[in-house]
């Protein structure tokens, strides 16, 4: 029997019949920004049985170079290769990413990275680390380490955006630029995080947060629909492009996008925080 791959979420019943499968890998990507070693000590306290650990600064970015970069910079592609082998992540391989924010953080960003790098099996946790414990799942204290494997990466390069693309593009009615952030920041208020308020102009507003329920699962497919058409208008999926502070949370909206079958966004993974390194790039902040 062919077997089924799961390529953007996966619920906690069906992640737990697979927690002895050899053919699946469980990564574990709790992190906070304001307390950045606070996921690493979680996952050592309790987490899903046989999970990984993936460290967002550590595993799933690159070298941060001050006046150039975002906070949180795409890694090259040879240190992702050798962090999928570690993780044993080979073709075949169904992988399941969660964190504590319903995949809002670093659980979309492995998932985006994977897809970045060609590897279509990959979804997330559809309500986290909480809907884990919620339904009273399994935990265990227990680190594992994966058998290591060979990551053979076949690039999608048409899944980024560079600065120079949003650019471009940013004032083109036949795009979509979006800024996933909150909608204070996006309209230049009570920003706490980057040095600059406001937004990239020609952008709309789309913040992250309206894709999952109260209850910290995604939204219903049909839902999800309507939302993304409504804000695409007559625009692709293929025309769109993502971006919020660092190109971590923004990714839950393109995860949201292909959950309701419009795939193709891409993703301006400098983001916010590196559009403000050049003091050429416009800004706008709403009165």
């Amino acid at each position: 029997m062919k077997q089924i791959v799961y390529t953007t979420l996966v619920d906690s019943q069906m992640l737990q019949q697979h927690l002895d499968d050899p053919g699946w890998r469980v990564i574990d990507c709790r992190f906070k920004l304001a307390e950045t070693e606070s996921g690493r000590r979680d996952y050592l306290q309790s987490h899903i049985p046989g999970a990984l650990y993936a460290h967002l600064d550590e595993e799933l970015s690159g070298l941060v170079v001050r006046g150039k970069t975002g906070r949180h910079p795409l890694p090259s592609i040879e240190q992702v290769v050798h962090v999928f082998s570690r993780f044993g992540i080979e073709k075949g391989i169904q992988v399941v990413a969660y964190d504590e924010m319903g995949g809002a953080l670093a659980a979309a960003r492995l998932w985006w990275m994977l897809k970045w790098l060609g590897h279509d099996a990959v979804a997330v946790l559809d309500g986290g680390w909480q809907a884990w414990l919620e339904e009273g799942r399994p935990v265990e204290q227990k680190v594992v380490l994966s058998p290591p494997g060979i990551f053979v990466p076949a690039l999608q390069p048409d899944l980024v955006a560079t600065a120079e693309a949003v650019e471009k593009i940013r004032l083109d009615p036949a795009y979509r630029l979006v800024d996933a952030r909150s909608t204070e920041r996006y309209l230049g208020k009570n920003e706490t995080i980057d040095p600059l308020a406001g937004h990239i102009p020609g952008a709309v507003s789309a913040p992250y947060s309206e894709n999952l329920s109260k209850n910290g699962r995604f939204k219903e497919k049909m839902e999800l629909g309507q939302q993304y058409r409504r804000l695409l208008g007559n625009v692709s999926p293929e025309q769109s492009i993502f971006y919020c502070g660092s190109g971590v949370s923004a990714i839950l909206n393109i995860l949201a996008m292909e959950v309701a079958g419009l795939p193709g966004a891409r993703l301006y993974a400098g983001s916010w925080s590196e559009w403000i390194t050049d003091p050429e790039r416009p800004i706008s902040v709403e009165n």
